[in-house]
């Protein structure tokens, strides 16, 4: 035992830790192919994806595969809301792909080995998914995001500067277009479910185990909302999208590059606004 805190300590246990590639990043990412029913088809794994996973044993061939997608078919959005979609389902999109990053990469890839630790990680780091909150633009998104990054809970991980790589994340799914998303959010979505089930066999206080029940469903239907209402957009709505938050990633990054200390603000009165302050 002695011995294992001497590792720790040393900080030598992280780099027995293989850093996990994530699969928006692998050739095969670009390749992504849906059905027009917004269904998974047989996705070949790119030459180049094989041979890295080969190189590797520590990364399984299956972490190489991009996440399938929806096993039945996607309906209209109109068929899930007489309501016409929200403007702000966009910016919703964001903090739920930039929760789904943060996850991930939290867990080096694996969050079946927790899956409702993981599911609770999303919920804490998403306004959207966790508070059922309605940020207004992609601003005050990505500031709740990078607040709870910042947050005495995870700031071990890396901080701003985590939280930076995340939003070039969210930069990089974009560019990759619907399929990709669609396929996220699938993923996301099973992530929930798993997170459910294990919820389900734990016995924890009862009241305490209803409550998270009820906020890992409610995510779970916003998630497959939005995966609806993905697969219905334009393929040159996501290079918009896209564009807006590379914007605000290159805001943050020069307040912070000239000497300020950034301080993120959520709050609805901010409407998300990045503060500098002089340190």
């Amino acid at each position: 035992m002695k011995h294992l805190q001497r590792v720790v300590a040393s900080g030598e246990l992280s780099k027995m830790i293989h850093p996990w590639e994530p699969w928006w990043s692998k050739h095969s990412a670009t390749t992504i192919s849906l059905s027009q029913e917004g269904t998974k088809l047989v996705q070949p794994l790119h030459e180049e994806d094989v041979r890295k996973s080969a190189e590797d044993n520590s990364e399984s061939v299956e972490s190489t595969i991009i996440p399938p997608g929806p096993e039945t078919p996607l309906p209209p959005i109109s068929k899930l809301s007489s309501m016409a979609p929200s403007p702000l389902l966009a910016v919703h999109l964001v903090d739920t792909i930039y929760s789904y990053c943060f996850t991930l990469r939290f867990y080096n890839g694996d969050w079946q080995s927790d899956a409702l630790g993981a599911a609770m990680v999303v919920l804490n780091v998403s306004f959207v998914l966790g508070e059922g909150g309605q940020p207004e633009t992609v601003s005050q998104a990505l500031s709740h995001c990078l607040e709870q990054t910042c947050s005495p809970a995870y700031r071990h991980v890396g901080g701003l500067n985590f939280g930076l790589c995340l939003i070039d994340d969210v930069v990089k799914l974009l560019s990759l277009g619907g399929a990709a998303l669609v396929c996220l959010l699938c993923d996301l979505q099973r992530l929930i479910q798993a997170g459910l089930r294990e919820l389900k066999a734990e016995k924890p206080r009862k009241l305490k185990r209803v409550e998270v029940g009820t906020k890992l469903k409610l995510a779970e239907k916003k998630v497959y909302f939005l995966m609806c209402w993905v697969h219905g957009q334009p393929k040159e709505f996501w290079s918009s999208l896209m564009a807006i938050v590379g914007v605000e990633k290159d805001l943050i990054a020069s307040l912070r590059h000239e000497g300020g200390h950034v301080k993120v603000d959520a709050k609805p009165k901010s409407k998300g606004k990045v503060i500098i302050e002089e340190v």
